[in-house]
């Protein structure tokens, strides 16, 4: 297959402005696939480091973009069980928001067959990140209830169909009516209004006092001491971003009687044998639920990778629900 030696992709300039420039195309270790890319999901990490906020992790790619879906067209050494032409998406540190990129073997799966591109691009970020900290991080279990905020977002999405699929109760905040009722037909039991209603009183209420079992919470800031007011007895606080802030105060006396677990994570900086592990249960746990239709990622909005300015720009409004995705285009010059 003709690889070429350039390729264009998105950097950030010394104004925290996106610009589109020509790069050299990566070149594989053993270990790692050379992936063609055809579309590049957005997350808010990628808004941190465009504003400065959160650097890329040592030796990752400068480049934006953590998830690609695509054709992979060049293999390491000891990567058997790909083959050149396979359709994947892959978790990658950096780089996706360009023509082509390397990926960690480990997290690279087979896109499923009933998917788009546009829609696998959507997958990796939010399925590793929601698998990691909701099943294995917190033992959310079947029978159990989960409160997310922001559930209208890409990880509030598929955290709305994994857990229902594992028979768990969903509660989800969200700042809009539309929004309410978009989280509603996707499946969440309750969708509180945040704007217009009080989750603590009302979960509390709805729940006769007992709280959720668990909570994905993407805000912090004030958020964190009324997230453990309506946390049940050995509940378990997941912390997966801070945009409230990352200080509060926490009441230590209330955790210790109602035996409540606090715990956080991020995934970008972890070891490839970490997300290997993730992508495994992944590909036991949840591809046949992606296959057969179970759940579907919720595509809002689509841009071509120029216009990578314009899709920051509405995900930086909250206005979309779902996953934004950058297309990639190879005749471009």
């Amino acid at each position: 297959m003709n690889i070429p030696t350039k390729m264009q992709a998105i950097i950030v300039d010394r104004h925290k402005n996106l610009t589109i420039q020509q790069y050299n195309v990566p070149t594989v270790n053993p270990e790692q696939v050379l992936i063609k890319i055809a579309a590049a999901g957005i997350n808010r990490p990628d808004i941190m480091q465009r504003q400065g906020l959160y650097p890329p992790p040592v030796g990752a790619s400068d480049i934006l973009g953590l998830e690609v879906a695509g054709t992979i067209v060049a293999l390491g050494n000891n990567t058997t069980q790909f083959k050149v032409g396979d359709k994947v998406c892959a978790l990658i540190t950096g780089g996706g928001y360009a023509q082509y990129c390397i990926a960690n073997i480990g997290s690279v799966l087979h896109i499923p067959d009933n998917l788009s591109m546009i829609e696998a691009a959507a997958l990796p970020e939010t399925f590793f990140t929601v698998w990691s900290n909701l099943f294995d991080r917190a033992h959310l279990k079947q029978g159990e209830s989960l409160l997310v905020h922001g559930g209208s977002s890409g990880i509030g999405t598929t955290a709305i169909q994994l857990a229902k699929a594992f028979g768990i109760k969903v509660f989800v905040t969200v700042g809009s009516e539309e929004k309410r009722q978009y989280c509603l037909q996707l499946g969440a039991d309750i969708a509180l209004n945040y704007k217009t209603q009080d989750f603590v009183e009302e979960i509390n209420t709805i729940s006769s006092g007992k709280g959720v079992d668990v909570i994905l919470d993407m805000i912090g800031g004030d958020y964190f001491p009324r997230n453990l007011k309506c946390l049940a007895l050995e509940g378990r606080l997941v912390q997966i971003a801070i945009q409230k802030g990352a200080k509060a105060e926490i009441n230590l006396w209330a955790l210790m009687l109602k035996r409540q677990t606090i715990t956080g994570s991020t995934l970008r900086a972890r070891e490839p044998e970490f997300k290997a592990a993730i992508a495994k249960q992944l590909k036991n746990h949840v591809w046949e639920l992606l296959s057969n239709g179970k759940i579907k990622p919720q595509i809002y909005k689509a841009f071509p990778l120029a216009n990578a300015t314009n899709a920051h720009q509405l995900m930086e409004s909250s206005l979309h629900t779902g996953k934004i995705i950058l297309t990639v285009d190879h005749q471009a010059k």
